[in-house]
């Protein structure tokens, strides 16, 4: 049976000190050993929270990385950076990168390699835009994701390292949530795309998450689907809600 997992995803919120209180505030309320939770706070707040919860049951997770281990790439972050300060979790590929940083899908390969390279857990966000699913390509957008993500990826790290995270771009911090009957068609296609490219017992392994709006009074329906292994958590994860959703 697949563990869930439930990650927070920061974004570009919280300096340093408000970082400190609200881990404090939560970290002791995050006691279960039944879901793997990750916290993604910004560059500037992982080695502070990585010490604050180095004795908790809560991993650490970054919001992204450079694919090349060093040179001159001003402003990026290599995966030994990351692993420094004990990141066992890393996004890539989120629709935001995608959208503001022109991040594509090849990128995305390349930093998922680096980062299982390294035994860092990629975190790969796919989805699609309200217009693809008004005109009935979501599915082919979401396979294109995938099966370019994954491309030359061993199949023993598919099953013990990769994280999917269907995010429609249509429900992220927009307030509107897919229904956990259009998050589970997509996550169990995503999880048919995985069997294809490798086998079922393969794709019967890999965590895939649902993320867009989730909030303590929608994770538990989502989360008791069957393909849904987790929810990438945007808004709710600066609050305390990130708990409720935790202990759904």
């Amino acid at each position: 049976m697949r563990k869930k997992i439930i990650a927070g995803n920061w974004k570009m919120n919280y300096a340093v000190n408000k970082a400190d209180e609200f881990v404090n505030e939560i970290k002791d309320r995050i006691n279960t050993n039944e879901v793997d939770v990750v916290l993604c706070p910004n560059f500037v707040s992982l080695e502070r929270i990585s010490d604050l919860i180095d004795d908790s049951n809560i991993k650490l997770g970054a919001q992204n990385v450079y694919f090349e281990d060093k040179g001159a790439y001003t402003g990026e972050t290599s995966v030994d950076m990351l692993t420094s300060v004990n990141v066992k979790y890393c996004i890539v590929g989120h629709s935001e990168r995608r959208k503001y940083f022109n991040e594509t899908d090849e990128m995305v390969n390349k930093k998922a390699l680096k980062l299982l390279e390294k035994d860092v857990s990629p975190i790969i966000c796919v989805g699609e835009t309200l217009e693809e699913r008004d005109a009935g390509k979501h599915f082919d957008i979401v396979k294109e994701q995938v099966e370019k993500a994954l491309q030359n990826i061993d199949k023993e790290k598919v099953k013990s390292k990769i994280v999917i995270a269907y995010e429609p771009i249509w429900a992220i911090g927009t307030g509107v949530t897919a229904t956990s009957s259009q998050a589970n068609e997509m996550c169990k296609y995503i999880r048919d795309i995985i069997a294809k490219l490798y086998t079922q017992n393969i794709a019967d392994l890999v965590r895939i998450q649902y993320g867009g709006s989730v909030k303590p009074s929608n994770a538990k329906e989502i989360l008791e689907q069957s393909d849904i292994d987790g929810a990438l958590v945007g808004g709710a994860s600066l609050t305390n809600d990130f708990v409720a959703i935790v202990n759904y």
